[in-house]
């Protein structure tokens, strides 16, 4: 018997769409559609880089951005994705490059210029079990996962300090860098990593007025998220320990980028900020 449809195995929010323009309105939670106060995030006319920008939560960020006026660097290894975010997206700028390739990532964002807020979101998740871990795949996912966030903070955040700007770090990680999930050890770790090294990166970069935070969300319904949690036996394991019971979209987690990018977070760094139904809290 075949399994039943993604859609019908896996509990959604209902789609909306993420944050949109210079402002949003926080809403009393107690009532529908009620009158809330404006929020500006004040990002027209800041040039931000995203990774990771052909697919996924990248896509929807810099979809977002270039919607709130924004100039967006966005950072792929698929030229046809850029290919096609480019005409949703006019005006961009997208950059080609595979951050594996500590040399060519180099040379591609080396004179990318000016550069005010970041976010790190390109990752792969390699599952194997930990009995059968491949060097290839553990080498492959630190050099993704972590090492090339390390090089592109590294150029962007050289570059504020330079021109003497604050700026702020979104670093994308995962519910999984603090709970064990079976067949994630090194996807686990790498996001285990990354939270360590944002807390660092704060400490060492808040002198510089430059904020680093996190934020962790839970399985999200990319292509990526999708093609690992298709089985529903799989997803219930993680569902069960979800108090909202469903899985996340992009827009939920492209809003808590906009808010840490923006100055409306202007104390915030060093977090890890969960989206992720209440997973962290069982």
């Amino acid at each position: 018997m075949s399994p039943p449809p993604l859609e019908a195995a896996l509990p959604l929010a209902p789609p909306r769409p993420a944050l949109r323009g210079q402002s949003f309105k926080s809403r009393d939670p107690s009532t529908e559609g009620g009158d809330g106060v404006d929020m500006e995030l004040g990002l027209a006319g800041r040039r931000v880089l995203v990774t990771g920008a052909g697919k996924g939560i990248g896509r929807g960020t810099v979809q977002a951005l270039h919607a709130a006026g924004a100039r967006v660097v966005a950072v792929s290894r698929t030229q046809a994705d850029l290919d096609s975010l480019v005409r949703e997206c006019p005006g961009i700028d997208p950059v080609c490059v595979d951050l594996s390739d500590w040399e060519a990532t180099e040379r591609a964002l080396g004179s990318v210029g000016p550069v005010d807020l970041l976010v790190n979101n390109a990752a792969v998740a390699l599952l194997q079990p930990f009995l059968d871990v491949t060097k290839e795949a553990f080498d492959r996912s630190f050099e993704v996962n972590l090492r090339a966030v390390i090089q592109v903070s590294q150029i962007v955040a050289r570059g504020l300090i330079a021109r003497g700007v604050p700026g702020a770090i979104v670093n994308i990680s995962s519910q999984a860098s603090q709970r064990a999930i079976t067949n994630h050890s090194i996807y686990c770790s790498t996001k285990g990593a990354l939270d360590m090294l944002t807390k660092v990166m704060a400490l060492e970069l808040g002198p510089h007025k430059i904020r680093v935070n996190a934020v962790n969300p839970t399985v999200v319904m990319t292509p990526m998220g999708q093609a690992n949690w298709m089985d529903p036996h799989k997803a219930k394991t993680v569902l069960d320990r979800i108090p909202l019971g469903k899985f996340a979209e992009v827009a939920h987690v492209v809003d808590a980028i906009l808010f840490l990018l923006s100055d409306r977070s202007g104390m915030t760094t060093g977090s890890t900020v969960p989206v992720d139904g209440g997973f962290w809290a069982t």
